[in-house]
């Protein structure tokens, strides 16, 4: 929201009023509050003013800083509120002098000036990061009897703002104004299904807006050289986090609103859907499976969209009798296949359905002020909506949920949540506006509970579309309703990185579009992208996905990019432990892996999968791709062809290829199965080393398939001519495992292994639990 007409004056109808000195200090024990009147105190009848402005500073962890700016405390509190963690020992220090008031938690300090010229500024590391001037900090009242507050903190020059949840315009959000407010607005738009207030930069710090309801942001938009964010309101909380890397900021951030959770195995390999509004029954989606086996494509869920209940009825949670006679049976005989099963819902209860008198008469839908069950006829004739701030609503929805999950269901497609409305009236009493947003949190959480309870920890997955601050906790999520062009391909990934920036560690999307039917080509080219992200999903809206139907081309490639993600399963589990262990996102934009490199900073059609693998999709139908390479000897993974970096390269691939380049240095392990994600990951796998150089030494660790341990761990080094690679077994049980050199053509001598031939370098098959190889002079 922007206040200002220019940069001197006003909107019309518009007030503020903007902190001028510090009048006192109340200094606390790892905290301090100043009151701030918004004139130059010179004499008493000054005194007799207002507004004072009330700033509050603490911190609920280490480098963590947060503040609570106030103009009236009167207000009652607010609900609902996120789950922010705190560290009961966290250590904090207050310095109060003549010339400032300064809080220190870890190495980030914010000082509040206590002279002639308002200023707060926060530093660490020796220099300042950011802070809040003239006129930046302010409380704004207007004609209409509205009442926000501002805040502003300075952008230097070369700093860039990324994230504010899943958004699809420009990566780098600079320029700007984004309003967090969910909404069902496609991938097209200025709209989002995820938004979150928490932007990361480039210049060590990232800062959350601690406000569930619409929070306005103008990014060098309004005040070209400062990011502003303001709400509705008599006080605001932000907390800014000092990095000083993206990666690190990622880290604090998700530790103070949650980490995702782990999801199985199994949730990564390929996900089949019926498609939205095509007609299917039993008999269409067993030739979609066995026509699936017959082409030999790997395949571990299929997915029956919304009509797998009666039209109009959406949701009562029953199969259709009319084409699914014997759901028990059928569900059956899919999981007899091997296959998972996941199923559509949504928390709105049509008119028709049987659950909306139960859902009246108890009380579990949202109601109007007078009383009545909100509801309108979109999406469903006569919609409500679960009020899942009842804790007793919570437990029926989940109920009808659990009998799904007894017979047979093993996840659940979490769909819709924007749409909440500000006109109703919550059970325990929630502003509507604060609801709007954490309205998904709640529906998420209810059903992603229910799954970790009866699948265990580690098992729960869904596949969610909404989401605000801490929805990272209840994975997995995927890009919405996105149409079949290059375009929406690109601006899918854009959104998918801007997830990634916003503390979410796994995201997915609709394999070819969602929106019309894709040709051949961008079907491809989508696949490769698709099996190169977290998640993998073929779903349409009004078109079946299976390869077959475009070309048989579209099987080889398909068959081709799931093969090979299943063999890199021992490496996108370490990926995935970083996400759930740390808050790095599985997909992550280049400048969270290079922030030193200006190269890196806006760009937005590639990106690192993990620490190592560099992928850049496919725009174009004619293969014609132009990507960045940092510095270094990077490889191609599926050719073994090396690529100097610190330049741009244009390439042409085929449809079977892309961009997939693995960093210097690195240790990727390959797995020895392709036709399924839960296996053994340590059983046969194979170290791939990539120009390691000399006196390096590289930890690769490959998690337990329960997700309780490590498999395996393996240290590879490097000290001149000699590399070694030492294995060590859970349990001590030794199992079969390779090491490739890759690029390197022949070695001069192997202790503890036996060389075989392979075409990207020198394959060393150990005999026991280390191998010593001495490579030729050069």
């Amino acid at each position: 929201m922007k206040f200002t007409d220019g940069y001197w004056m006003m909107r019309e109808g518009v007030h503020a009023s903007y902190p001028a000195e510090v009048l006192d200090v109340d200094a606390g024990t790892g905290s301090f509050t100043v009151h701030a009147p918004v004139q130059r105190i010179r004499h008493r009848g000054d005194l007799l003013k207002g507004p004072v402005v009330t700033l509050t500073c603490s911190s609920p962890m280490r480098d963590v800083v947060g503040v609570t700016v106030t103009h009236f405390a009167g207000v009652r509190p607010p609900r609902p509120e996120f789950e922010v963690a705190a560290d009961p020992d966290v250590d904090a220090a207050v310095a109060v002098d003549d010339d400032a008031v300064s809080l220190t938690s870890g190495d980030l300090t914010v000082r509040v000036a206590r002279g002639d010229e308002w200023r707060v500024d926060f530093s660490a590391g020796g220099r300042r990061l950011t802070g809040s001037g003239f006129k930046a900090m302010a409380i704004i009242d207007t004609d209409e009897g509205r009442h926000y507050v501002r805040e502003q903190l300075d952008l230097g020059v070369d700093h860039y703002v990324y994230g504010l949840g899943e958004r699809f315009g420009p990566l780098v959000k600079n320029g700007q104004s984004v309003d967090i407010w969910n909404a069902d607005g496609g991938t097209a738009s200025e709209q989002a299904y995820k938004n979150v207030p928490f932007f990361l930069t480039n210049a060590g710090y990232g800062v959350f807006v601690d406000h569930p309801g619409r929070v306005s942001f103008e990014v060098a938009s309004e005040a070209v050289a400062r990011a502003q964010f303001s709400v509705e309101g008599q006080s605001m909380r932000y907390y800014l986090i000092y990095g000083p890397t993206p990666r690190e900021i990622l880290r604090k951030y998700t530790a103070l609103t949650g980490r995702p959770a782990r999801v199985p195995d199994w949730s990564f390999g390929l996900w089949l859907s019926t498609s939205f509004t095509t007609s299917y029954d039993e008999e269409t989606v067993t030739s979609f499976i066995e026509g699936m086996a017959q082409r030999d494509l790997p395949l571990s869920v299929f997915h029956f969209d919304c009509f797998w209940m009666r039209e109009f009825q959406w949701c009562d949670f029953q199969w259709d009798p009319r084409v699914f006679p014997d759901p028990p049976g059928m569900l059956r005989r899919l999981k007899e296949r091997g296959l998972r099963i996941c199923v559509w819902i949504n928390p709105y209860i049509g008119q028709r359905s049987p659950l909306f008198e139960e859902g009246k008469a108890r009380g579990y839908l949202l109601k109007r002020p007078n009383g009545d069950v909100w509801q309108w006829d979109k999406w469903q004739p006569g919609c409500a909506v679960v009020d899942f701030t009842n804790p007793e609503a919570r437990e029926w929805y989940a109920a009808k949920l659990d009998a799904l999950l007894d017979m047979g269901v093993d996840c659940f497609k979490t769909d819709f949540g924007e749409r909440i409305p500000t006109d109703a009236v919550f059970y325990d009493g929630s502003d509507p506006e604060r609801a709007h947003n954490y309205y998904t949190y709640l529906y998420n959480q209810t059903v992603f509970e229910l799954l970790r309870k009866r699948r265990g920890e580690g098992e729960a997955v869904v596949f969610a579309r909404s989401a605000t601050a801490g929805g990272q906790r209840f994975p997995v999520h995927w890009g919405g309703d996105c149409e079949s062009t290059f375009e929406a391909m690109a601006e899918s990934l854009r959104g998918g990185l801007s997830l990634g920036m916003s503390g979410f560690g796994y995201w997915s999307h609709d394999i070819g579009g969602f929106e019309g039917t894709p040709d051949p080509a961008l079907f491809k080219r989508w696949i490769a992208f698709g099996l190169l992200s977290s998640h993998s999903r073929l779903h349409g809206s009004h078109s079946y996905r299976v390869p077959w139907l475009f070309d048989e081309e579209s099987v080889d490639v398909l068959r081709h990019f799931t093969r090979l993600k299943m063999r890199l399963m021992p490496y996108l589990a370490g990926a995935a432990r970083q996400a759930y262990g740390e808050g790095l996102p599985m997909m992550r934009a280049m400048v969270v892996e290079f922030p030193d490199d200006p190269a890196c900073t806006h760009l937005e059609r590639q990106y690192m999968l993990g620490d190592d693998l560099l992928v850049a999709p496919v725009f174009s139908a004619d293969g014609q791709v132009a990507y960045y390479v940092p510095e270094g000897v990077w490889t191609h993974y599926l050719t073994g062809e090396r690529v100097h970096g610190g330049r741009w390269v244009r390439e042409r691939h085929g449809f079977d290829s892309l961009p997939l380049l693995v960093r210097p240095g690195a240790v990727i392990p390959e797995g020895a199965v392709d036709d399924r994600p839960d296996y053994d990951h340590a059983d046969g796998v194979t170290l791939r080393v990539y120009e390691l150089a000399d006196g390096a030494r590289a930890t690769t660790e490959i998690p337990a398939p329960s997700g309780g341990g490590t498999a395996a761990s393996f240290t590879t080094s490097r000290d001149g001519a000699a590399v070694r690679v030492a294995a060590e077994f859970a349990g001590g049980a030794g199992k079969p495992w390779n090491v490739l050199l890759a690029g390197v053509d022949s070695v001069a001598r192997v202790e503890g292994g036996t060389v075989d031939e392979h075409p990207h370098g020198t394959l060393v098959r150990a005999d026991g639990p280390q191998i010593a190889i001495t490579l030729e002079d050069r």
